[in-house]
């Protein structure tokens, strides 16, 4: 059901640029640090989004990994503390079932 959502999305996100293309194709200057030069308002427009999409999802990829970095290193500490935990328990007996203690006392009589 959620690619299905993401495909109809995807369609109206493309009708909408379609749209904007046809309506929107008159060239208008676009000055940058090197010169100028006049290209459709519609590229100009897609380029930027892709741009920003491109830079957000290099950030995002950025904090992932952060993240990821830090989960390993909390898993170890975590692993180090219960090891650390172990030793420090002492060791408990393991108590017999009640049924093997009056199995025992039945054979004593």
């Amino acid at each position: 059901m959620k690619g299905q959502r993401f495909f109809i999305l995807g369609l109206i996100f493309s009708l909408i640029i379609a749209t904007l293309a046809v309506i929107n194709n008159e060239p208008v200057q676009f000055n940058y640090v090197f010169g100028s030069q006049e290209w459709p308002l519609i590229l100009i427009i897609l380029t930027s989004a892709v741009f920003g999409g491109v830079v957000a999802t290099s950030l995002s990829f950025v904090r992932i990994v952060q993240l990821n970095s830090q989960l390993k290193q909390k898993n170890k500490q975590l692993n180090e503390l219960e090891a650390e935990l172990q030793q420090q328990q002492p060791e408990t007996p393991v108590a017999e079932p009640a049924s093997a203690r009056t199995r025992k006392s039945e054979t004593s009589i």
